[in-house]
């Protein structure tokens, strides 16, 4: 699927393009760095050995590509959606039912963000178990990610305010 960030609008800022591609590379790395990992513990075991830390390290890194993986999909407006109703509309009270659904989207990832973020921060004192890394790195992805929504979720608001309808904010949907 394009994503909102990348062509065909060329009107799309360098900024929304950039976190684009590094939300892209992001959760390539970091899968890739999770099945490695996996991969690596699987066969220790095979031979009678066992890296405690990697299965802590396996569930952070679960938790990342997650997280990032939806901020992907977000950016790709690719998350699940019933459109049965909302294409029966006419194309200005469609674009005016897009709008409020992507300002009731940035109230939840609002919300993701500010108790994220206190989540976050409360969590510097605890410690993982076997990493013993601060816990704050376990919680970090939920507001990050939420942060990044955001971005991608008021570049498509801004876009549909200013008329550039579905199919051309993704056009590989159809």
């Amino acid at each position: 699927m394009s994503s909102p960030a990348n062509p065909p609008n060329p009107n799309t800022p360098v900024v929304i393009r950039a976190l684009a591609k590094g939300v892209d590379y992001s959760v390539m790395i970091v899968g890739a760095i999770l099945i490695f990992l996996v991969f690596a513990n699987v066969v220790l075991r095979v031979v009678g050995k066992d890296l405690a830390w990697v299965v802590e390290l396996g569930e952070m890194l679960m938790v990342w590509v997650t997280f990032l993986g939806g901020v992907a999909a977000a950016q790709r407006g690719g998350h699940m959606s019933i459109n049965e109703f909302l294409d029966k509309l006419s194309v200005e009270r469609r674009r005016l039912a897009d709008a409020a659904i992507l300002l009731l989207c940035a109230g939840v990832l609002s919300l993701l963000l500010f108790y994220g973020w206190k989540i976050m921060m409360a969590s510097w004192n605890n410690t993982l178990t076997t990493l013993e890394w601060p816990m704050a790195w376990q919680y970090m992805p939920l507001p990050l990610s939420a942060a990044l929504m955001l971005c991608f979720v008021g570049w498509d608001l801004v876009q549909t305010l200013r008329g550039v309808p579905r199919e051309l904010r993704y056009p590989e949907e159809q």
